[in-house]
Formats: C-alpha cells, structure tokens, sequence
C-alpha cells in the first residue's frame, strides 16, 4: 500500500470514539431507546465499536444495534459496470417511530447516506434520524447532507482517499489520508 498520512490512530483514536459516545449519551438518556444502524460494509464496523462502547459507559442501557444494505438504493447501482457485491439487513426490531442513529465510517459526497435513508423508509418511518461518522469531508459533498455527530473534520482534495482502520480488521485503530498521487 502507498504511503499515507496518519491523522488519528490508537489512543486519539478510542478518545474520539469515547467523545462520540458521550454525545450521544447527552443527547439520549438511558431511560431512553436508541437504535444504532450501521452501513454495510465499514459502518457497521465503527457501530460495532460504538454500541460496545456505549454498553461499558451506559449500564442497562436499551440499545439495538442493527447492519443496513444500501447496495440497490444506491443512484449509480445500474451505472456500474462491475456489479457491486450486495449484504445483509440484519435489523431484527422496528424503526417505525423511534430515533435512529445511522453510523457510517466517512461522510464524503452524501450519496451512500442519502441511499439508505431510503432504505430506512423502506423499513418503516423513525421519527428522526441522525448521523455519526468517523470521518466528514466536509468540501465535498454533492448532496445537502450534515452529520450531526463527527469525530474527525478532513479537509482534502476530491482526488485524496480517507480510510477508517479497525485494529481487529487491520493492523491498529487509525484514520489515513491518502494524497491524490498515491494509490490506495
């Protein structure tokens, strides 16, 4: 792999994933409900990460956790000309008026969330969504998209790469920039 910029890794890392938790804390008290809905494929990696987190800090607190596709609500499913490789729903309660937050590894054009806020419609109607992501490139979005919960704000080129690492997945808990010049 080419090189790239370390912006967060390790202990800065679990600390903004420990500020996270503590806004969502703040803004959910225990008593009530979350549902906690992670994109298929990273999002749901940093959701993991999140409601297990969460469960340490908020003892008996009542948080579902589930994983969402978006793959066929996506606006360029038919443009490709490779087929993308479809995952599982694995959401095993009903949204239908409750709060959800959507959990996504980088927020970058507003495309992947725009489709599965269409996919959630699908499965029923929250009385609100909210947004957390690791990552939010804030210049670069094509669609009037806005996270309400971020760990890191990333400033970069439309040709540069942010990758979200999970230390059970890859080798340590890290955010890398990688420059436009350089291959993923």
């Amino acid at each position: 792999m080419a090189r790239a910029k370390t912006l967060l890794k390790n202990e800065q890392f679990r600390l903004t994933l420990d500020r996270l938790c503590y806004e969502i804390i703040e803004n959910y008290p225990s008593a009530r409900e979350k549902c906690i809905i992670g994109i298929q494929e990273r999002g749901v990696l940093l959701a993991d990460r999140i409601a297990e987190r969460l469960a340490k800090l908020e003892k008996g607190s009542n948080m579902k956790v589930g994983k969402l596709d978006i793959t066929f609500y996506r606006d360029d499913y038919r443009l490709r000309t490779v087929p993308i490789k479809a995952s599982e729903t694995d959401i095993e309660f009903s949204i239908e008026g409750k709060d959800v937050i959507l959990i996504d590894d980088v927020l970058f054009s507003g495309r992947t969330i725009h489709a599965a806020m269409a996919a959630l419609q699908d499965l029923g109607r929250p009385s609100r969504i909210e947004l957390l992501v690791m990552v939010d490139r804030r210049f670069n979005r094509h669609l009037p998209i806005q996270a309400n919960y971020t760990g890191l704000v990333v400033d970069a080129y439309d040709e540069a790469y942010v990758k979200v690492e999970y230390h059970n997945i890859e080798e340590e808990d890290r955010i890398l920039l990688f420059s436009a010049k350089s291959s993923k």
